[in-house]
């Protein structure tokens, strides 16, 4: 995909589609090293043949399971010496529904998946490379997260969770490694399908700028957030909504 070199390594979470894979697409165009976590290892190959095996990696695996966590740092940094960036991006929700109602065993997935599995990844890349030689984390959360979000409750409470996570990372991290988050509204993607398939032109009213995201938008903030250009930025949450919350309060 590119013929450049950053020299920088990155690691991706939930990226073998999606939001991930234009993450890992956005930073692979810039010259960096990636390495693409995900479930099933066969999009996951699919991805990396896409990206460039010479550009690519992969380690299948769940984002909770701890020693899922440790291989894919082990394997990032045995294969490129190095890890400059951490993106957490793998999520689920697999709920929709009244909060009132939300099965707790599938609200502690949800928080299993999306915040706790951040978190041991920002542990385990910062014990492996970044304490000692700096970089940047971006956890991807949600405009869910700054907004009541109805029906999916605890996947908004999840992204909440994981803006926090984002300033006690930040504080804790600094001045060595900066940490931020991003927030998307509504991207087209496979994840997010149900709420927009069938009625695209519909979904989109609400968003001043038109249309709904695409990857290629949150790949090219997450580029942002781990660039030099980015530098005196730390604990933030950029919203990327095309401009729906600028509706907020208009009947």
């Amino acid at each position: 995909m590119s013929s450049k070199d950053s020299g920088r390594v990155a690691l991706v979470t939930g990226a073998s589609r999606g939001i991930g894979y234009g993450i890992a697409r956005a930073l692979v165009a810039r010259g960096d090293r990636v390495c693409l976590t995900g479930r099933n290892e066969e999009p996951l190959k699919e991805a990396v043949a896409e990206l460039g095996a010479d550009r690519a990696t992969y380690v299948a695996g769940k984002a909770h399971d701890e020693e899922h966590q440790a291989r894919a740092v082990e394997h990032v940094i045995s294969e490129y010496g190095r890890i400059d960036h951490l993106v957490n991006n793998a999520g689920t929700n697999p709920v929709f529904g009244p909060i009132a109602d939300a099965d707790l065993g599938v609200a502690r997935k949800v928080f299993e998946t999306n915040v706790i599995s951040a978190l041991g990844f920002a542990q385990k890349t910062w014990a492996a490379w970044q304490r000692d030689n700096g970089g940047t984390i971006v956890n991807v959360a949600s405009v869910a997260g700054i907004s009541a979000s109805p029906f999916v409750g605890p996947y908004g409470i999840s992204k909440a969770a994981m803006i926090n996570l984002t300033l006690q990372l930040a504080h804790e991290m600094a001045p060595g490694v900066r940490v931020n988050a991003i927030a998307p509204a509504v991207v087209k993607t496979k994840f997010a399908a149900a709420l927009y398939e069938g009625r695209e032109e519909e979904a989109q009213t609400g968003y001043p700028l038109g249309r709904l995201g695409v990857p290629q938008d949150i790949g090219g903030a997450v580029a942002f957030l781990t660039s030099e250009d980015s530098g005196w930025i730390t604990g933030q949450t950029l919203v990327i909504d095309g401009g729906l919350f600028l509706n907020a309060g208009v009947a």
